[in-house]
């Protein structure tokens, strides 16, 4: 389900630096971006850029992308973010997140006309550059880009009210050989580094 992105005051501080946000991501080599490990949910097209991993910073990363890293640090109680990109064609079948501590944000930051739109529980919606998102990652979802230009979010996420402070719930396999430092079994590279 969405969440009405009102009751969440700081991310007004994002949306007002999206443009920065933006640029410094589109500055970024594309061979910085890596295919998200769990390709079960996509095949091909979905690839992202670590800037934080499950509550730990990754400093190289926040030091190519500095406003984008002043821009985070205004969101309370933040525990992953990074940039992702839907490449044309690219489908993210649908499937329930495992984290019950968080809500997810994407800020849009490049939106291609045509159908590149996220359906979560029973409602769909478009990103728009420069607007935020926010919805529950443990309620199935999908998102798809049949548009013929890559769509890029800045994808981040922070603790719900009142579960601040709680343990994270195990992720699944794959992505903890990713944090464990282990190649993941499917032999995709890392997502993030």
């Amino acid at each position: 389900m969405f969440l009405d992105d009102g009751r969440f005051p700081f991310l007004g501080d994002l949306r007002a630096a999206w443009r920065d946000i933006r640029d410094e991501c589109l500055a970024l080599p594309d061979d910085t971006f890596d295919p998200w490990v769990q390709r079960e949910m996509y095949g091909e097209g979905w690839s992202v850029y670590g800037l934080v991993a499950f509550g730990t910073r990754i400093e190289a990363a926040l030091a190519a992308c500095p406003r984008t890293a002043e821009a985070l640090a205004a969101v309370p109680h933040l525990t992953t973010a990074g940039f992702s990109r839907l490449a044309p064609g690219t489908h993210i079948r649908p499937h329930e997140g495992w984290v019950t501590t968080v809500y997810r944000a994407h800020l849009g930051l490049v939106v291609p006309d045509g159908d590149c739109a996220i359906r979560v529980g029973g409602g769909t919606r478009r990103w728009v550059a420069g607007e935020t998102l926010v919805f529950d990652d443990t309620v199935e979802h999908e998102a798809w880009n049949r548009s013929t230009a890559t769509r890029t979010v800045l994808l981040f996420d922070f603790a719900r009210p009142g579960r601040e402070g709680a343990a994270q719930d195990p992720p699944p396999r794959a992505v903890a050989e990713v944090l464990r430092g282990a190649p993941p079994a499917d032999g995709a590279p890392r997502p993030v580094s």
